[in-house]
């Protein structure tokens, strides 16, 4: 199978800004996106490697909507998403010129590479780093 066969799915108020933030602060590219009227964005596939999140505006006007939150109306994240680059002092670099929270810095970690942890403008929970779960060498 080509690419990712899990992908993380997150929702946001506004869903253009996300699309642009993520692209600025982390590097992820726009694979297809599908308006909606206004600013509304009703799927977008943004991709980095073989890694991919989907995304779209924070609507409750359908079956899905219904059943999603945001951060702040969890009161927090119930999940995050991990990034896997080769280059995270890079990265680091773009999310902190992006304005992104970092909430743990960037550091060795004990299972291997180094890495960071920020929120995106809308309080989604990112790990960033160069451990590589697939790369057993």
């Amino acid at each position: 199978m080509p690419g990712s066969t899990l992908i993380p799915c997150l929702r946001y108020r506004n869903a253009k800004g996300a699309i642009s933030w993520l692209r600025e602060a982390f590097g992820l590219e726009p694979q297809l996106v599908v308006p909606g009227e206004g600013d509304v964005i009703h799927h977008a596939q943004l991709r980095l490697g073989q890694g991919m999140v989907m995304l779209g505006s924070a609507t409750n006007d359908n079956e899905y909507g219904k059943l999603m939150r945001l951060p702040s109306e969890a009161g927090g994240n119930t999940q995050s998403v991990y990034l896997v680059v080769s280059d995270v002092d890079t990265v680091h670099a773009r999310a902190v010129a992006a304005m992104a929270k970092i909430v743990m810095p960037l550091e060795a970690k004990d299972y291997g590479g180094k890495g960071f942890t920020c929120l995106d403008p809308e309080g989604n929970l990112w790990s960033i780093g160069d451990y590589d779960p697939w790369n057993e060498s």
